[in-house]
């Protein structure tokens, strides 16, 4: 994209909205070379008279904290970000989002620098959304379309392709707004045989609604394919750990550390979407499946959650979840808030016994700040202590496969079982679908002693098969 010289071009992206659409002319993005240039707007609510945001909101963030949030996702679609700035409103005006005396001021900036794109950190209406445009003259995006935007660009896989695209048109279909004449030409109909017709809007909506219901009937095949799959798996069985975490918190990177895999780990938001699945080898021999997973972030559409259920189920069915944190990130906290939201809209609760908090990037970390992060996990209780761990120096990795497999462990049963030398069906079976974590032979019988764990899902079968 920007590599080529060729200007970002979202008017044409499959979220964004025609002229009949949108219900006004949506100014286009001028097809000069070089990278989009971009102007970041991040407002934030604050008290008549103080500069701080209003704390009302758990996951409300600071002005630096959210400036850079803000300006990384604009960089992740290669728009060129000429400023980001922090905009504090004592109140939200119904028609602009942000207030006259600030739109106007906005304006003769945006003219000056020959601004080509404006991002407004904030969910905003399509209402609010014309207007600005039209003061400004030039294109104007909010946070969700945004990240609809960074999602539609960086899907590989089709089945990734069509969870956005379900995104995009729900977005899309929310937004279509009746503003103009030429949106109630109607067509169709004689008298009481038909009605009066149909207006543009109504169409463009059925349209969309057919579109979005192919779509939902692919995703269907999908997630039964991944049920085949996860089927498929059990049968090993080989467990699965899914890491999830914020955005850019480093999992794609502790994936590699962890699988000696090389998939792409990059320091930009979203770097990761389509989820991968490697083998994971553990102590004492045991095996499992890591499964990288698409980051979160602070109000992610929900049409989102939705779309990417399909692959997130991954993490639903997983038997141990590992929660990856940017712990020297000073909005760690926030981060890991919007995470366990994001978890819960899934159906797994804060409390969940399968959650292992991973603090990663501790190479970052001065001494004394190494020493209060080491202090803070030796106190949390001892099933829900966290593992600091660097996904690019190694440190601590050893102790999060440890973990891990002693988690697993505690879910699986112990059993010992003694083999004839001629019983090799009995022995297949075993080293198939349990992990053998001791053996001996006795040189004069032949008869094998094996000490082995047996998944909870096995366990009926291998009591009726060896008593």
């Amino acid at each position: 994209m920007t590599e080529k010289g060729e200007a970002t071009r979202l008017s044409n992206r499959p979220g964004d909205l025609s002229k009949d659409q949108r219900g006004a002319v949506a100014p286009e993005i001028p097809t000069h070379a070089g990278p989009t240039r971009a102007f970041v707007a991040v407002p934030w609510l604050v008290r008549p008279g103080e500069a701080r945001p209003l704390p009302d909101d758990p996951g409300e963030r600071g002005r630096e904290a959210k400036l850079e949030e803000a300006t990384g996702l604009a960089a992740a679609i290669g728009l060129d970000v000429v400023d980001a700035i922090a905009i504090p409103l004592s109140k939200v005006t119904p028609a602009t989002y942000l207030g006259s005396g600030k739109v106007a001021e906005l304006g003769e900036r945006i003219a000056a620098e020959e601004i080509d794109l404006v991002i407004v950190d904030q969910p905003i209406s399509p209402g609010q959304q014309r207007n600005l445009e039209r003061a400004w003259s030039c294109k104007v995006l909010d946070r969700t379309g945004l990240i609809l935007e960074i999602f539609g660009e960086r899907a590989r896989t089709k089945e990734g392709r069509l969870q956005v695209e379900h995104a995009h048109l729900t977005w899309q279909k929310s937004r279509l707004v009746r503003s103009w004449t030429h949106l109630e030409r109607q067509r169709g109909g004689f008298g009481f045989l038909g009605g009066p017709g149909e207006t543009q809007i109504e169409a463009d909506r059925r349209q969309i609604q057919t579109r979005l219901m192919r779509i939902e009937k692919d995703l269907e095949k999908v997630r039964r394919t991944r049920g085949l799959h996860r089927q498929s798996r059990q049968a090993v069985p080989f467990p699965v750990v899914a890491l999830v975490g914020y955005t850019n918190a480093g999992k794609s990177s502790l994936f590699n550390r962890l699988t000696q895999s090389d998939i792409l780990a990059e320091d930009m938001l979203f770097a990761t979407l389509d989820p991968t699945l490697r083998k994971l080898d553990l102590p004492g021999g045991q095996k499992a499946i890591l499964s990288d997973t698409v980051g979160f972030i602070s109000e992610l559409p929900t049409t989102l959650v939705a779309a990417f259920r399909a692959t997130l189920e991954e993490v639903i069915s997983a038997e141990i979840i590992l929660h990856v944190r940017d712990i020297v990130s000073p909005d760690s906290a926030f981060q890991a808030h919007d995470v366990i939201e994001t978890l819960r809209e899934l159906g797994i609760e804060p409390h969940d016994k399968r959650i292992i908090e991973v603090w990663n990037k501790i190479d970052l970390a001065d001494r004394p700040a190494r020493e209060v992060l080491a202090g803070q996990a030796a106190r949390a209780e001892p099933d829900k202590r966290p593992i600091l761990v660097s996904a690019i120096t190694g440190e601590g990795v050893d102790e999060l496969r440890r973990r891990v497999a002693e988690a697993l462990a505690a879910g699986e049963c112990r059993r010992t079982v003694q083999l004839a030398p001629a019983d090799g069906r009995g022995r297949s079976w075993i080293y198939e679908h349990c992990t053998v974590l001791e053996r001996s032979d006795d040189p004069k019988s032949g008869v094998s002693t094996l000490t082995v764990s047996v998944p909870s899902q096995r366990l009926g079968e291998f009591d009726r098969r060896y008593g």
